[in-house]
């Protein structure tokens, strides 16, 4: 069985941490470099439930996306929620590892395992990293659809080939016109609307769009189009659920190291669903009636 270290050392190369944003939180939280790791579990969120299922599962890793202190901390005393992650963790031996922006922008990365999911073609990505002589790496993806999709209808793809949350899919846009280049992005996208913008696609998948950004969006493109087309629709998923085919690209990739290098490692996806939001109630009125608001 391989040590810490070199799981480590080849996850490092997979996500090199000097590639993250230098707000992010990302490497190793926990865990000794010297313990011996026979199975590894990949996760979203590093958060109680997760945790206790790497226990449950007999892990000595757990990889995760999303980091456990971002913003730093002065403690990890169990009577917080964080700081029981560490001692549950630390207590049966499971190391933590964290890949965030370093595996967005990755190729492959976060967005491509989205536009996988949603059975697009990657072209090119939609925020390039400089770094990169081929231009494959970067932030969010450019796709193209394998037969063009009416904006409902991709909606529909997206709501049935993303894990299962409350939110589902949310749109703006007409749900009528034709999709055939999108742009997508796991995560929180909406910082990204000016690249959209510059990339000329029909529609843009990603998540924890905010209401006067997406406004304002929206409204400028159907100024900008002057008549001539249908604004860009907006897709609006779950974050979690964007980013969630990470975690089996992730782990096919740890998988074939494992094979290559006879390490014999079990790897596992956990689909516990860690989206905070529970249930959705729908409107009752109906959304294209413009006297249904409340006066």
């Amino acid at each position: 069985m391989p040590r810490l270290s070199e799981v480590i050392a080849a996850l490092d190369v997979l996500w090199p941490p000097e590639r993250a944003e230098g707000w992010d939180a990302v490497g190793t939280v926990c865990g000794d470099p010297d313990q011996e790791v026979s199975r590894v579990l990949f996760a979203v969120d590093p958060v109680q439930d997760i945790v206790d299922e790497a226990v449950k599962r007999g892990a000595d890793l757990l990889v995760t996306h999303h980091p456990l202190y971002l913003r730093g901390t002065t403690t990890v005393a169990a009577s917080t929620f964080k700081g029981r992650v560490v001692h549950t963790l630390i207590k049966h031996d499971i190391a933590l590892h964290v890949a965030h922006t370093n595996a967005d922008t990755a190729d492959p990365g976060v967005s491509d395992a989205l536009a996988g999911a949603l059975d697009l073609r990657v072209v090119r990505p939609l925020v390039p990293d400089p770094s990169d002589p081929d231009g494959r790496r970067g932030l969010g993806r450019v796709c193209e659809l394998d037969h063009p999709l009416t904006v409902r209808e991709f909606a529909a793809r997206a709501a049935e080939r993303l894990p299962a949350t409350a939110q589902g899919i949310r749109v703006a846009g007409d749900p009528e016109a034709l999709v055939r280049t999108v742009a997508v992005s796991g995560g929180s996208g909406d910082s990204l609307f000016e690249d959209v913008r510059a990339a000329g696609v029909d529609a843009f998948l990603t998540a924890d769009l905010r209401h006067h950004p997406a406004s304002e969006f929206m409204a400028a493109r159907a100024h900008s189009a002057q008549g001539a087309h249908s604004p860009l629709a907006l897709l609006d998923a779950a974050h979690w659920a964007t980013e969630w085919p990470w975690c089996e690209l992730a782990a096919a990739q740890l998988d074939e190291i494992s094979d290559r290098k006879g390490w014999g490692l079990r790897v596992h996806v956990s689909k516990t669903v860690t989206d905070p939001w529970t249930a959705h109630a729908a409107s009752a009125a109906d959304p294209s009636d413009p006297l249904g608001a409340p006066n």
